[in-house]
C-alpha cells in the first residue's frame, strides 16, 4: 500500500512539473516583434503613441513615436510575461527618461505603468497592429 501511495505521489509531482514547464514555455513563446498602438493616460496628459518593437530572446529594441514626446529609440527586456523598455527624449528643452513596465496579456495585447521621469506617471494599454 505504501509503495502504491509513493508511486501515485511521484506521478502527481511529475505531472505538475510537466504542466508548469509547459505553461512557462507557453509564456515565453510570445514574441513582441511588430508595430503596436498604445493608449497612454498620465497625470501629465494622454496620448496614442506608436511603438515598433524587435525582440531577440529577452532583449527588446525599437522605436517610439508620439505627438507629445516625439521620436526616440528604445531598449528593454522581456522576461516571461513581463516587459520593460525605456527611452530618453527632450521636451521643451528638458531631458526626460521614460519607462514603460507592463505585462503581456496575450500575443496581441499588453498593459502596465508608464513613468515620465519625475514629471508624472500613468497607465498604458497596447494592441498589436
Amino acid at each position: 500500500m505504501r509503495n502504491r501511495l509513493l508511486k501515485v505521489a511521484a506521478v502527481t509531482v511529475a505531472g505538475l512539473s510537466l504542466a508548469l514547464t509547459a505553461r512557462a514555455a507557453g509564456q515565453a513563446a510570445v514574441n513582441l516583434t511588430g508595430k503596436w498602438a498604445f493608449t497612454v493616460e498620465t497625470s501629465a496628459g494622454n496620448g496614442t503613441p506608436t511603438v515598433t518593437l524587435k525582440q531577440d530572446g529577452e532583449k527588446l529594441t525599437g522605436h517610439y513615436s508620439s505627438a507629445q514626446l516625439g521620436e526616440a529609440e528604445l531598449a528593454g527586456t522581456v522576461k516571461g510575461n513581463d516587459v520593460k523598455f525605456t527611452f530618453g527624449t527632450d521636451v521643451q528643452g528638458v531631458h526626460l527618461d521614460v519607462t514603460y513596465t507592463g505585462t503581456i496579456e496575450n500575443k496581441d495585447a499588453m498593459k502596465g505603468q508608464v513613468t515620465l521621469g519625475g514629471l508624472g506617471e500613468g497607465t498604458f494599454t497596447a494592441k498589436r497592429q
